[in-house]
């Protein structure tokens, strides 16, 4: 055929596409023809398999195929390809209804042809379904049989039901310290600007325009709920409630790839589940298929993205390290997408390039907390008896935001109560896992049908925490958080005893197809056993512990080896050890070593004496000369210690001088560590933390480091000037910054400071508050800040009063309205803006749709600025509080207000006080209120106001229904004024704060009021001082008002 005449057919065809193809379609779908053959029953079966794993290139060969067997003609290939325009889907689906109509050889040749490929789009077409369901029935009898350690949280605190955050970037914080410093310093709260994600949308595209993620990576601290989130994932994926175009998903946790040396990424995806035939399919990303990482922190090696070898082939065998890289840069298996979870100084090994998705696991709040206490302890007076006890020790509630760690406190305490324990409940971390370590240890002791002596709880706890504790502390020094059986056997642990059912709270028992493998139940747990090992050892060795080779240099005595692991735990910047030294200074304190006095023995009091002296001076003198360099955590460490210890007088002493407000000149070196870690626990820095009146440029210094994550300060009246603004410029600037609200009130701040608050505006994204009340910023310095703010998204708030900005600061704030659409509040008392300053804010007004709040009290902007604000309010209608006392108001602007309320609806509040805008000015405000809904608080305290202003006003309240309060104090309403305002309240039911201090309303007019009060039950305050009623005169009036309405307020 000539190719004029391919073309016409293929025009000819396209013409009559639509009808035919539906036919087709019906034919395969019922084959109203009779009952349908094998084979296209075949084709119908396995329909959605062949349009979802039909490939571009895959389907030419059988469109070939096709062909070569005379079922397709080159118009029926053209039909099918369509231009090459179309989904290679709905290609398919058009093949499929071609050859449902050559029924029955068109579906016969099809299905042999796919039969007899060796591709991997057709073993997927054969094998999916099956392998799918076999692979789910398989991960979900795992998941059954693996313990979960919050197997009794209530399902809205399971990980999946609190969610991931996402996040761009991991902390400082996070990165270099401890789990628990981190949760510690922040206060158990995250960052504040973060967007949650649901468990179900993880691998899912955001936005219309952006893929799904190859590489995720979730952090969080030790205990969380990473391992309970990927299993509740898994658990929903296999039930197909979640990522439904996933086909597999393969779960591996990185204590399973300790036991391998050298293995390939098939060879690996065998060993995990040996039911998958063919992992080569699985891999070939003919599927989409999820590989997850779970536990990267319990990796025994450290990932090398510099030096690791580089792999492409799935059956070359590599060092599992180099593996877990390749697979990670998408060397090696580029199309299978990737989840990692780790603790977050382990996941900072990770190039930041390489992940595309991180979140983070956020943990309990305080509401949180309540509902698992109630949730675990249904009895209620239990339950108040432990959240009393949490509410009173702020750091056992913080902990307890992890929810692991929620449970041992919860399990601890509910058996000391039960148990009725004579020392009360524990005060200190130490007596807390004391406790804990000790129960499961009685748990264990062998019961017979006598109570159990003392002697078999002893011999119980040395048997069982003696060598946990020794396999607890050298694991520990060498980053090993999970070991095999041979690490139990060669520290002495008692396997049976390991596995009962006692020392599983202890130490948890992992199964896999590829490792059995034992970890303690949370690192707190083996950091206490390895405080508790360090403590019995050292009384007794003659080297250091810490040394991994058999000989050092001897050292002798507990307070040598104590010393030792102070100067280590100093000295590593990430604190790897600083759980560690705060468990051993606690044990030193006879209430923490009580429980477990089998084991650790008793010790005389002066151990605790001089461990307190020791740590104290590590701090640095308690006297001399105040600052010096940033408080590290390290140093913030100590005073836990010293908490721990219940060596307090130092830490006491700052937090009562913090209460009184009496820390000037008194912050030498110890107290500025001791106020950092208050900084970190005392419940009155958690809402806002008032540093007011007592820090200078060393001690800001000094304290830099611990004021990142204060929610709410206020520095004020500290004299700071501009070389103090660049200190708090760059804490603002800070990644890890949690500041949202600060007060910089009363201080020497200048332009050049004002300039370092601006810089840090920039890029900073948590402040939503700023007040920079009576400082010296000028017009300069409001430009720099001026220039910030229409950059910046997070401030909401902002107060300039008294700071001389004049006009030219005033224009350029105006500027800042014009764009920026975030700020509500804006406070530009006693600021000098005049006239010119507000006809450029009036201007901003007129564009401005986000302005809630504007200041202008004491401007000098007379009728003629007033003027302009008013043509703006007419049509403003996002502003709700405008202040213009003390402005020089007359009656001109007070017609052009009142002209404006008539048409506003937005306005809630506008104070007038002390302008001269008289009776008529009171008239025109009045007449304005019969028709303005909006209006409920009006302040005319001063306004030159007499009585025909007071019985316009009160003509007003007869028919407006939205004031609530009104303000004449001030004025000279007089009797008659009073009498009209009594009649309108005998009608008006809005009103419900009524000022008329200081009017001559005398007894006469104040009787008026009272009297009308027994018709009106709304209003709650009223003030009639200062109106020449008298003491006896008074006492009438009150106990009318009284009588009439008991609810009201009266100041008389």
């Amino acid at each position: 055929m000539s190719r004029g005449g391919r073309q016409y057919e293929a025009l000819l065809g396209r013409s009559e596409r639509v009808t035919w193809q539906r036919d087709c379609y019906m034919d395969l779908q019922s084959n109203p023809g009779g009952p349908p053959s094998k084979r296209s029953v075949w084709v119908h079966q396995h329909q959605q398999q062949l349009q979802r794993f039909t490939t571009a290139s895959f389907l030419r060969r059988m469109l070939s195929h096709l062909r070569v067997q005379e079922l397709l003609s080159v118009v029926d290939e053209m039909r099918v390809e369509d231009g090459g325009g179309r989904q290679v889907e709905e290609q398919v689906m058009t093949l499929l209804s071609l050859l449902a109509s050559r029924a029955p050889h068109g579906p016969d040749a099809l299905q042999a042809f796919v039969e007899n490929s060796d591709s991997h789009e057709a073993r997927l077409i054969l094998t999916h379904d099956h392998m799918v369901k076999e692979h789910q029935t398989m991960l979900l009898q795992r998941l059954a049989s693996s313990r979960d350690r919050m197997y009794n949280a209530p399902p809205s605190l399971s990980s999946a039901s609190r969610g991931l955050l996402l996040v761009d970037g991991l902390s400082n914080l996070q990165q270099k310290e401890h789990d628990l410093m981190q949760v510690n310093t922040a206060r158990g709260s995250g960052r504040i600007h973060l967007r949650s994600l649901a468990l179900a949308r993880l691998m899912e595209p955001l936005t219309r325009v952006s893929s799904s993620p190859r590489v995720s990576l979730t952090v969080g601290v030790a205990g969380i709920g990473k391992t309970a989130l990927v299993r509740q994932f898994v658990t929903q994926w296999c039930l197909r409630k979640v990522c439904g175009d996933i086909s597999f998903v393969l779960p591996l946790s990185f204590w399973e790839l300790n036991s391998l040396e050298k293995v390939s990424a098939e060879r690996l995806v065998r060993l995990a589940f040996p039911h998958l035939s063919d992992p080569s399919l699985v891999l070939s990303g003919a599927c989409r298929t999820l590989l997850i990482f779970d536990g990267l922190d319990e990796f025994r090696c450290r990932l090398n993205f510099s030096d690791a070898s580089t792999c492409s082939d799935p059956k070359k065998e590599v060092s599992v390290e180099d593996l877990v890289t390749n697979i990670i840069r998408g060397n090696l298996l580029p199309d299978v997408s990737v989840w990692l979870t780790s603790r977050s100084a382990h996941a900072a090994l990770i190039p930041v390039g390489l992940v595309d998705r991180l979140t983070e696991v956020p943990g309990f709040t305080s509401q949180d907390v309540h509902t698992f206490l109630h949730h675990y302890l249904p009895e209620r007076d239990t339950a108040g008896q432990v959240w009393a006890h949490l509410e009173s020790h702020k750091f056992l509630m913080v902990m307890s935001y992890i929810p692991c760690v929620c449970q041992i406190v919860m399990e601890t305490l509910r058996f000391l109560l039960q148990k009725g324990s004579p020392d009360g409940l524990p005060r200190t971390c130490t007596e807390l896992y004391a406790h804990f370590c000790a129960m499961n240890a009685e748990a264990g002791a062998p019961r017979g049908r006598e109570p159990m002596r003392t002697e078999q709880v002893q011999a119980s706890q040395r048997k069982l925490l003696g060598p946990l504790g020794r396999l607890a502390f050298y694991g520990l020094i060498k980053h090993k958080y999970t070991f095999g059986e041979q690490d139990l056997r060669a520290h002495g642990v008692d396997l049976p005893s390991a596995q009962g059912s006692h020392g599983a709270a202890l130490l948890v028992r992992e199964e896999s197809a590829i490792f059995v493998a034992y970890r303690f139940a949370h690192l707190t747990v083996q950091e206490f056993l390895a405080a508790t090992f360090y403590h019995v050892s050292s009384k007794r060795a003659i080297f250091d512990l810490f040394s991994e080779s058999a000989m050092s240099w001897p050292k002798l005595g507990f307070q040598n080896h104590f010393r030792n692991a102070l100067q280590r735990s100093q000295q590593d910047d990430g604190g790897h050890l600083d759980v560690l030294v705060r468990f051993l200074a606690g044990l030193l304190s006879p209430s923490a070593a009580k429980p477990l006095a089998a084991l650790v023995g008793k010790d005389d009091c002066s151990q605790q004496v001089w461990a307190g002296g020791f740590l104290q001076s590590l701090l640095g003198p308690t006297g001399g000369s105040e600052g010096g360099a940033a408080v590290s955590l390290r140093e913030v460490n100590l005073a836990y210690c010293l908490q721990e210890l219940k060596h307090t007088e130092l830490l006491w002493k700052v937090e009562e001088a913090l209460s009184s407000g009496s820390l000037a000149g008194t912050l030498s070196r110890s107290h500025c560590v001791a106020l950092a870690y208050l900084l970190q626990v005392s419940p009155e820095c958690r809402q806002e933390t008032n540093l007011s009146d007592c820090l200078n440029y060393s001690t800001v210094k000094c304290l830099l480091p611990q004021l990142l994550y204060c929610s709410h300060l206020r520095l004020e009246n500290n004299h700071f000037k501009d070389n103090v603004m660049e200190l708090l410029g760059s804490l603002l600037s800070a990644k890890d910054c949690q500041v949202q609200k600060i007060s910089l009130a009363d201080n020497s701040i200048g332009n050049l400071g004002a300039k370092a608050l601006s810089r840090a505006l920039l890029v900073n994204r948590t402040l939503t508050a700023l007040d920079l009340r009576s400082n010296n910023i000028g017009a300069k310095g409001a430009r720099f800040l001026a220039e910030a703010l229409k950059m910046n998204q997070a401030l909401v708030s902002i107060n300039f009063q008294n700071n001389a900005i004049g006009e030219e600061g005033t224009r350029a704030l105006a500027d800042v309205l014009l764009v920026n659409r975030k700020l509500v509040s804006l406070n530009l008392r006693e600021n000098s803006v005049g006239v010119v300053g507000a006809r450029n804010m009036a201007a901003a007004l007129r564009e401005n749709g986000a302005l809630r709040n504007l200041d202008l009290t004491a401007n000098l902007l007379h009728d003629e600025g007033v003027q302009a604000i008013a043509g703006a309010i007419g049509v403003n209608q996002s502003l709700t509080s405008l202040h213009l006392q003390w402005n020089f108001i007359k009656v001109g602007a007070t017609k052009a207000l009142a002209h404006a309320l008539t048409s506003n609806t937005a306005l809630n509040l506008l104070d007038l006080q002390e302008n001269c805008i008289g009776d008529e000015g009171m008239v025109c405000l009045a007449n304005a209120l019969k028709n303005n809904c909006s209006l409920k608080t009006l302040c005319l305290q001063g306004v030159s106001a007499g009585r025909s202003g007071a019985i316009a006003m009160a003509t007003a309240l007869m028919v407006n229904h939205s004031l609530h309060t009104l303000d004449l104090r001030g004025n000279s309403i007089g009797m008659e004024g009073a009498k009209a305002l009594a009649s309108a309240l005998k009608h008006n039911h809005s009103l419900k704060s009524l000022n008329l201090q200081e009017n001559g309303l005398g007894m006469d007019g104040a009787i008026f009021i009272a009297t009308a009060l027994r018709a009106n039950h709304q209003l709650t305050y009223i003030n009639l001082q200062g109106n020449g009623i008298g003491e006896s005169g008074a006492k009438v009036i009150s106990d009318t008002i009284r009588t009439n309405s008991p609810d009201c307020v009266v100041m008389i």
